[in-house]
């Protein structure tokens, strides 16, 4: 049973709150990151990006080291504050056909290490450890690892017991998304929460892979240099953000593949046909919405794709899932995906009009086929985690997107 912890949390003045918290920093177009770094001195942007003040790319152990006098100096010019005791801290977002509300905590890495945090994607070493090489010399955590668990009514009564109060914080950002936090530090609610989780068999990773195996490494690395190591230290622990996995939206991705390895239309059709029931639907946008059906544009046209029986074995958690599916029937075999991460033969695309979207990137000439797959459903997500299996690479896009800035954790 995994264990949640309240955290000193490090947050923005309150008079500055909307304009310090910032979306994730790939998020933003080139233009849009320089519009801000230049007109707003109290984004967060500030301190990932701390070259900006001289005008340079700056990365490595020099770029971490800025990235922590960025940090100091906020806390210097009371931009970032710190709050006087722990807390655990109720966060809403709710934007429009959206919205969730969540607890931000500590969380183990030991519970991470130990199977008790799960876990669906591979992590991979390199950015592991230069991930933990920046925790190590920043010595904070501003992006919560993203983390689900199966609906508990104790703890929906007593979030919402919290929720009718008087927020915190309330503001909308300029995407046209409210946030409200409300800061938890009465022992009694503190500890009612912390005791409805431990009752919680396991909490499901939902995105921050690498930032769980990044902690754990971390805590790994200090556990050998402390001699009075208790495993309560803060570097044991790590910030996440824990909402019920009825309100965790999933989408998917679609697969863009530049050529079809040497195939001409009739004949990947004609191999298809072997796997698949194939119905033509012409220009006319089609996303799947079962199991097993996949959309496929291809010169023009879109297909409906729909799995034979006999395809796949549906005990398997995932020999069933559809994304590993295309792979192991489609991608692999036919259009020579080997290695579906660094093959750059296909690329990957989110989109809220994927279909409109996957046409487009097709027609304008830079890719010779696309795919769209029906999300992946929670329990299916589960079921893999549960089984110690990982999906193939973007496999899902999962809501809500966190801002980062509104709470920090330090170690």
């Amino acid at each position: 049973m995994a264990r949640i912890k309240p955290f000193t949390a490090i947050r923005p003045a309150k008079d500055k709150v909307p304009f310090v918290a910032s979306r994730s920093y790939e998020d933003y177009s080139n233009l849009e990151r320089e519009a801000i770094l230049r007109y707003n001195p109290f984004s967060f942007l500030h301190i990932v990006n701390p070259g900006y003040r001289y005008h340079k790319e700056i990365s490595g152990s020099e770029r971490f080291g800025l990235v922590r006098n960025r940090y100091l100096e906020f806390l210097e010019a009371g931009i970032l504050v710190r709050d006087p005791e722990p807390a655990l801290y109720v966060y809403a977002l709710e934007k429009e056909g959206f919205s969730c509300t969540g607890i931000f905590c500590a969380t183990d890495s030991a519970d991470y290490a130990q199977n008790r945090i799960k876990k669906h994607e591979n992590t991979i070493a390199s950015r592991e450890q230069l991930f933990a090489s920046y925790l190590d010399h920043v010595g904070f955590n501003v992006e919560p690892v993203l983390m689900t668990y199966p609906d508990d009514d104790r703890v929906t009564v007593l979030i919402k017991g919290i929720t009718q109060q008087h927020p915190d914080l309330f503001f909308t950002s300029p995407d046209r998304v409210t946030h409200r936090l409300w800061q938890v530090n009465d022992p009694e609610t503190i500890s009612d929460l912390v005791a409805a989780f431990g009752d919680i068999p396991h909490l499901y990773i939902a995105d921050g892979h690498h930032r769980s195996a990044s902690s754990l490494l971390l805590a790994e690395g200090k556990k050998a240099e402390n001699p009075k190591h208790t495993g309560e230290e803060p570097y044991n622990f790590f910030m996440s953000y824990l909402i019920p996995e009825s309100q965790v939206r999933i989408s998917g991705f679609s697969r863009l593949v530049k050529d079809l390895n040497g195939w001409d239309k009739e004949a990947l059709l004609f191999k298809l046909d072997s796997l698949f029931m194939i119905d033509n639907r012409g220009s006319e946008p089609y996303l799947p919405a079962l199991k097993h059906h996949f959309s496929m544009y291809l010169d023009g046209d879109f297909y409906s794709l729909v799995l034979r029986n006999t395809a796949y074995d549906n005990n398997d958690p995932l020999e069933s899932l559809d994304a590993h599916i295309l792979y192991n029937k489609v991608l692999r075999p036919l259009l020579g995906i080997e290695d579906l991460r660094n093959d750059d033969r296909i690329d990957y695309d989110y989109s809220p009009h994927a279909a409109i979207q996957m046409k487009s990137k097709v027609d304008q000439g830079g890719y010779a086929i696309g795919f769209h797959l029906r999300a992946v459903q929670m329990e299916e997500l589960k079921r893999i985690a549960d089984n110690d299996l990982v999906m193939p690479p973007k496999s899902t896009y999962i809501e809500p997107k966190l801002r980062s800035g509104l709470t920090i954790y330090e170690f």
